[in-house]
Parts: structure tokens; C-alpha cells; sequence
């Protein structure tokens, strides 16, 4: 153990939430709400933004609405990141979880361990491909009640791709902590990898439900009870 951490960065799937709610029960619940909700939206500032983003990065004039829900449901099908698809989908599951149609389910050594982290004086930060609202969202309407009170920053693909080294170091200058001071927990090993090559310290999640990894090149965590016995904390 080296220098001591004063921040953890948090992915949400397959680290702090299982990833078969993702796929199983987020996913499907926008794919079947984005052709109602891009029609009756259409004049939302954020979903005309988030059309012209995702014409612009596919290289045509603009969308209409149907060509916008066929162009959705192709990047969800490829499983692509997409800033744009990232913002359509988080408002549609904010206004599922402020209607009551969803809950977030996580793992349940994480709450338990974010308030231990917090009452120790860490700061806590998520860095996950989903919108920042629908990282607010999530946090706020979990079955462990609303969490958010105890997080300090969120960060989505505005601040960068996730594999990205650069992403990593534009966070910490954010948290306005030294790299070494941050601790990135991930079920990603490429995200770990640049997390590392921006100075960070990482932790591989090992969760149910997440794709086996034979890299050695992080320290291993199968509970949010485990993370002290490879970080040193305040």
C-alpha cells in the first residue's frame, strides 16, 4: 500500500449494481419506451441535441423521428456507448423511477460500505457510460433508499471514453485530488488499465453475472468489504 486514498470512482454495472439488472430490466424497459418517448419529445431540447450529436457521429444531415428510434435501437444493439443513446436512455428510466416503475437493485455490501467510506471522509465519485442524470437517478430510487447525499461527483463519456487515460486524469484534476490519492473500482480491465496509466490505483469487482477475467494486473474484490485490505484508507 502507498499513498492513502482520499477518493474511490465507482462503475455502477457489474461493480456496485449486478449487471443482469442492467441488461434484464433497464435496458429493455428504454428500448420499449424510446419510439413513444422520441415522438412525443421530439421538441425537447435535449433529445433535438442528442439527435443532432448522433446524426453528426454517423456521418448524416439529421435525423427524423423514426430514423432517430431505428438509429437508437441499432446502437443498442451493437452495445455502443453512444453520448446521445446515453441521454435518451437516462431520461426515459428517470421518468420510470419517478413514476414508480423502477427500482435499482445492488449489490448489498455496497451501501453499507459507501457510508463507512464517507463517515472515514473519502470522497465518492461514479464514472459509468450512462448519462449523469441517469447516474443521479439510479443512485437516488435504490431499493436501499436514496444515496445520493453521499456522493460528491458524477462523470459520464462528456468527460471522455472510459479507456481512455486522459478521462481519468481530467477527473482527478476535477476531484482536485493527485491520481495516486483515487482509487477506480471497475469490472472493466481496460478501464482499469487506463485508470492505471492516469496514476490511479485499481480494483478489479468481481461480481455474479460478470465475464470472467484471467488478467492478474488488479487486485481482486469480490465485496466492498474487501477494498481495505488492498488500499490504504484514512
Amino acid at each position: 500500500m502507498n499513498a492513502p486514498i482520499r477518493a474511490i470512482l465507482l462503475d455502477i454495472e457489474g461493480t456496485i449494481a449486478p449487471l443482469s439488472y442492467v441488461h434484464d430490466v433497464l435496458f429493455p424497459y428504454a428500448r420499449a419506451k424510446i419510439p413513444d418517448f422520441v415522438r412525443a419529445n421530439w421538441d425537447n431540447a435535449k433529445v433535438r441535441s442528442s439527435a443532432a450529436q448522433l446524426a453528426a457521429d454517423a456521418f448524416v444531415d439529421k435525423f427524423d423521428e423514426e430514423g432517430l428510434v431505428r438509429h437508437l435501437f441499432e446502437l443498442m444493439d451493437r452495445d455502443v456507448k453512444a453520448t446521445g443513446l446515453k441521454v435518451i436512455q437516462g431520461l426515459i428510466w428517470q421518468r420510470g423511477y419517478t413514476a414508480g416503475e423502477l427500482r435499482s437493485l445492488l449489490f448489498p455490501d455496497v451501501p453499507p460500505a459507501l457510508r463507512r467510506w464517507r463517515e472515514r471522509g473519502l470522497i465518492l465519485a461514479v464514472y459509468s457510460s450512462g448519462s449523469i442524470a441517469a447516474q443521479r437517478v439510479f443512485l437516488a430510487c435504490s431499493e436501499f433508499g436514496d444515496l445520493t447525499p453521499l456522493f460528491s461527483a458524477y462523470f459520464d463519456t462528456t468527460t471522455g471514453p472510459k479507456k481512455s487515460a486522459d478521462s481519468y486524469r481530467a477527473i482527478a484534476e476535477h476531484l482536485r485530488f493527485a491520481p495516486q490519492h483515487i482509487a477506480f473500482i471497475s469490472d472493466i480491465p481496460d478501464e482499469l488499465a487506463a485508470a492505471n496509466d492516469a496514476g490511479m490505483v485499481s480494483l478489479l469487482a468481481v461480481r455474479p453475472g460478470n465475464a470472467e477475467v484471467t488478467t492478474s494486473a488488479h487486485p481482486r474484490i469480490t465485496s466492498f468489504d474487501e477494498v481495505p485490505d488492498h488500499i490504504r484508507l484514512p
